[in-house]
Order: C-alpha cells, then structure tokens, then sequence
C-alpha cells in the first residue's frame, strides 16, 4: 500500500480493485495454476493502477463449448504487459 514512502491514492480510497470489468482495460486471460491470492498479492504490491480480477467465461472455437478462466485486467496497459511477462513463473504451483 505504501511504496517509496507515498501511499497510494487508490488504495487509501478503496478504488483500486473494482468489481466489474471495464471495457476500456486491458485483459490477460488466463487457466489458474496457483492461488488466486498469491496472484492478487503480487498484482497490489508490484504494481499501481486500478485492478479487475476474477473469472471469465471464454468459448472454445468452432465447438460451442465453453470453460472459465481467470481474467486479470488493468486500466495502465503497460501493467498488462508486465503481469503478463511475469504471468509464467507467478502462475506456477509453488
């Protein structure tokens, strides 16, 4: 929450997690191969802006059949692409 000795705006006011999934963020879906909580702590002490997290349904192609998936979506595009880069080894069981 505080980092380089400035807290975080967001994060004092409780917005930095939202409930619903903006159509204007970023997503990088997802199978989980760990905790949830291990990839949402990271998310809150690696990185600044606002934050979705939870699960998405996604279609097979061609089939009609469906699956879930977590989906981690930022409003900072560049936050996308650095989870995403780190998304391997975060996302391995421990």
């Amino acid at each position: 929450m505080i980092r380089d000795n400035f807290p975080n705006p967001l994060n004092v006011m409780g917005l930095r997690k939202v409930e619903h999934l903006p159509p204007h963020f970023y997503s990088v879906n997802f199978d989980v191969g760990t905790n949830s909580k291990r990839i949402t702590d990271w998310i809150w002490e690696h990185l600044e802006g606002r934050f979705y997290f939870g699960d998405v349904y996604s279609l097979v192609d061609g089939t009609g059949h469906g699956y879930l998936q977590k989906c981690a979506a930022f409003e900072i595009h560049s936050e996308a692409s650095y989870f995403a880069l780190v998304l391997v080894d975060l996302n391995s069981y421990q």
